[in-house]
């Protein structure tokens, strides 16, 4: 557990979150992260005179994608995420 305040969370934990928050039980599922490209001329040693071109490459978006692979960063939602078998009128009787 983490320190009150700060949590971190690997690749398959960050899956298997969205899995969960997507409501689905099927299929193998990999992180998927946009990257964006742009440059700017930055200040490197606190002298206003001293830049230098620079690429900056934020992180647009997060996602999952559908994939037949298993790998070391895939989830299997039937596994993290199994649907409930329905409840039949016995059952809540």
């Amino acid at each position: 557990m983490g320190k009150a305040g700060q949590f971190a969370f690997d690749h398959k934990e960050v899956v298997e979150a969205l899995i969960k928050y997507q409501g689905i039980h099927e299929g193998i599922w990999m992180l998927q992260v946009r990257f964006g490209l742009t440059a700017a001329n930055v200040n490197t040693d606190n002298s206003p005179n001293t830049q230098l071109p620079a690429a900056i490459v934020p992180i647009q978006e997060f996602g999952i994608v559908k994939t037949e692979v298993e790998t070391s960063l895939t989830v299997d939602a039937a596994k993290v995420n199994p649907k409930k078998a329905p409840q039949s009128k016995k059952d809540n009787a």
